[in-house]
């Protein structure tokens, strides 16, 4: 699972789950699923998939790139498993993986499943009846690093594996795997026949990676033998070390590989956290590296300001004019007490920021690379219980927002294309992506309000008072302290004053208003006097026009009662409240509709929380009020989305070349358990229907290409129809590389080619690199090669 704030690339297949760095009623049966994959919000397929941002990695050709070189690349962690089918593989698994194991088939920049020539020189499926036939003739130069071919003898321990016949093979799924009746030898080793028991469409899902008969042949092997190292490998790098200590793990170029050689000698993937990353690129620690939007301005300020003079207009110690001068003032004061502690307030601030300055230096041997990441971010809406249960309440939820105005808040300052994603189950830019959300209906304020009034909520009905420790009954109460202070304990405002991002805030109360007196907490000293003064003028300038304002409207209303307006009569039944005004409280049985709303609290997710605001805002339009209960990172996903502890959360899925199999235990239904609980899967919202479950089994079984894709988006519309997960938008891939860097960077939906990543010799510059408008530009930038070496030499080894 993801929260925005992070950028980190998700893991590649085999396993899809949550992105973790950091979405309404049910159609009647009358309405055919044809009619819903047809209702688009409108553009073709054609002009949908333009929207996708290109990807961004300084492309150049081969003979422009040095050979040799150490390019060290940051990784969140070390991989607690290189056995990519455990339950804990993750992001850097499948790094490592995809750099030193074979895949029969990879994703190129369209999101699409290409055959890898070096491993496979042909697949395809040879009889369709009685039973579906798939030969694999593999790449003759194949071999393992111990010099093994690769063969058959790994295809079926791979299977063995993986069929989820053997309970002693700690297997994450088996999806695919479980359709093979029996795998054999073709007219030699390198002939694969893989013989499926039950059509499977999505056959080159499987044997991506593929792992030596050595891991895959036992339990024991798979279980544990692959979770610290990997002793034979087939990619253009291998396994070095893996030093846990100084969280390293170090590749290098496989004497063995058959295919184009490395242009890196050595790839080391350094474990580095999201909130060090810019620390970590200052000090040249890392030469790539994945970063959030706070680094990249700052990354992208350095750029603008290299070859300026004088004080930075940015970070620590900026003033504006008016504030330089007060500052003057005070130095140069009477008042010698406050004059001497300005002068220490700004001696203290010139070290911070000369620090600064230094930092920002270094910075400018950076660039930001970026791109749209192949997942999105949705808005999850627990339909298990609550007021959500209600399929009329969900789908109003959703047709008060406003999607695209959400893609913007995120996209829109990074300067990427901000478009709402149309589809649960394929992004902009691939094939089996159609814009079905015309399945739900666009936003829709009067018809959301209408939604929730034929589900009997209605506004100023009687509420009933519950004692004062006890919070609305939603889906999201649990026991423990998160999320139970009163409103009014002081604790919460100490939390508050000190940006705390604990406890539960509920939408329309703001910690601070114009007209406060008390001063914020900004610089210290009398600066901070200043600037408070400058805050209380601009309040008093405020409330003036909202004074002027109830002039003008008490002039009209008395102008209108002279024209035989009765001063308090109500409006006519059915005349509609002002556009963009908030809807009074909805009620009903006595209870208010208030939905929790749980969010990760970390310093990551800023643009989490602003997208949560503004739905939030959108809701109160419509009468729905939300309680705001910000989580630690840790337990955000496991002890809130994944139990259903919640009412609305926020969090991203990756995109996948295979929907009808990857897709499916996200959106299947919910199946009751003995013990009364209920089965999810990966059905984090609870909402599901047996239509949605026939359509995807119809979908995995078809292997004409064409039907498939058909029931793909059918299945995709009835999703929307549910309205249990909201797509918003495509979250941004942002990456910081050293000048210099080719064919690396924000790769969107492609899987690098780890042969030819490297850095550009002397003089030699990269293509066109593509630009958020998915444009080509020529690159004008200049490299330099880091730490004053030459540039066949890049980096430190």
């Amino acid at each position: 699972m993801s929260h925005d704030g992070a950028t980190s690339r998700p893991a590649r297949r085999p396993a899809r789950r949550p992105v973790l760095r950091s979405a309404a009623f049910l159609v009647s049966g009358a309405l055919a699923v044809t009619a819903l994959a047809g209702c688009s919000s409108g553009g073709d397929e054609s002009e949908s998939s333009s929207l996708a941002a290109a990807q961004d990695i300084a492309p150049a050709p081969r003979g422009d790139i040095a050979d040799g070189g150490t390019l060290r690349w940051a990784v969140d962690a070390l991989p607690g498993t290189l056995n990519s089918f455990q339950s804990d593989a993750d992001a850097s698994t499948s790094r490592v993986a995809g750099a030193v194991l074979p895949s029969m088939y990879r994703l190129d920049n369209q999101g699409r499943a290409v055959r890898d020539a070096d491993f496979l020189e042909k697949a395809e499926v040879v009889e369709r009846e009685p039973k579906q036939v798939v030969v694999y003739r593999l790449n003759q130069q194949a071999v393992w690093s111990d010099g093994r071919e690769i063969g058959a003898a790994d295809f079926a321990a791979q299977w063995r594996a993986l069929s989820g016949k053997d309970s002693a093979y700690w297997t994450a799924h088996n999806a695919g795997y479980d359709r093979i009746e029996k795998i054999e030898r073709g007219k030699n080793n390198l002939e694969v026949r893989v013989t499926f028991a039950k059509p499977y469409a999505d056959w080159r899902s499987l044997f991506s990676p593929l792992y030596p008969k050595d891991v895959m042949g036992t339990p024991n092997a798979f279980n544990e033998g692959a979770r610290r190292t990997l002793k034979v490998t087939a990619g253009p790098f291998s396994i070095k070390q893996i030093d846990r200590g100084a969280k390293d793990i170090t590749l290098v170029r496989n004497p063995r590989w058959w295919g184009r050689q490395a242009k890196l000698e050595q790839l080391v993937l350094r474990a580095v956290p999201l909130k060090d990353r810019a620390d970590a690129l200052v000090a040249g620690k890392v030469d790539l590296a994945a970063v959030d939007p706070a680094d990249a301005s700052r990354i992208s300020l350095a750029d603008r300001d290299k070859g300026t003079s004088g004080p930075l207009a940015h970070g620590p110690g900026a003033l504006t004019p008016a504030q330089a001068m007060r500052s003057w003032a005070v130095a140069h004061g009477d008042d010698e007490d406050a004059a001497n502690a300005e002068l220490d307030t700004r001696a203290k601030t010139r070290k911070v920021v000369d620090k600064y300055k230094k930092e920002q230096s270094r910075l400018g041997d950076y660039v930001v690379r970026k791109s749209l990441e192949p997942a999105f971010t949705q808005l999850a809406l627990n339909g298990s219980v609550g007021p959500l249960a209600d399929e009329r309440v969900r789908r109003a939820v959703a047709r008060a927002i406003d999607r695209k105005k959400l893609a913007e808040v995120v996209l829109k300052p990074l300067g990427l294309p901000a478009h709402p994603v149309g589809s649960h189950l394929a992004l902009a830019g691939q094939q089996a992506y159609t814009d079905s959300s015309g399945a739900l209906g666009s936003q829709d304020t009067n018809e959301a309000r209408a939604l929730l009034a034929d589900a009997g909520w209605v506004s100023g009905g009687p509420v009933k008072k519950e004692a004062a420790s006890s919070k609305p009954k939603t889906a999201g109460n649990v026991s423990g302290s998160e999320g139970k202070k009163s409103k009014a304990d002081p604790e919460d405002k100490k939390g508050a004053a000190s940006g705390s991002d604990d406890g539960t805030d509920s939408v329309g109360e703001s910690d601070q208003k114009p007209g406060d007196r008390q001063p914020p907490l900004i610089d210290p000293g009398r600066t901070a006097a200043y600037q408070y003064a400058a805050l209380a003028h601009q309040a008093d300038v405020r409330q003036l026009r909202e004074a002027d304002k109830e002039r003008k409207h008490a002039d009209q209303y008395a102008k209108e009662a002279v024209q035989g307006g009765v001063p308090g009569a109500y409006a006519p039944k059915g005349t509609p409240a002002p556009a963009g005004a908030p809807a009074g409280q909805l009620a009903k049985d006595g209870k208010p509709l208030t939905l929790r709303f749980v969010l990760p609290s970390g310093p990551g997710s800023d643009s989490l929380r602003a997208v949560a605001d503004r739905i939030s805002q959108m809701l109160e339009k419509i009468g729905i009020r939300t309680e705001t209960s910000k989580v630690a990172d840790a337990s955000y996903f496991k002890d809130h989305i994944a139990s259903g502890q919640y009412d609305l959360a926020l969090y991203s899925w990756p995109a996948s070349a295979f929907p009808a199999t990857d897709a499916r235990p996200i959106y299947a239904k919910p199946v009751p358990a003995a013990d009364g609980t209920l089965t999810v899967e990966q059905n984090y919202t609870r909402v599901g229907t047996d239509h949605i479950d026939q359509l995807f089994d119809q979908a995995i079984g078809e292997l004409d290409e064409g039907e498939e894709r058909s029931l793909v988006q059918q299945a995709d519309a009835r999703i929307w129809a549910a309205a249990g997960s909201i797509p918003l938008y495509q979250r941004p891939e942002l990456v910081a590389a050293r000048r210099g860097i080719a064919n690396a960077g924000a790769f969107g939906f492609q899987e690098p080619d780890y042969e030819d990543i490297g850095f550009l010799k002397a003089g030699a510059r990269p293509g066109a690199e593509p630009n958020a408008s998915g444009k080509a530009r020529s690159s004008a930038s200049s490299f330099a090669s880091p730490a004053g070496k030459p540039a066949e030499e890049p980096s430190e080894k």
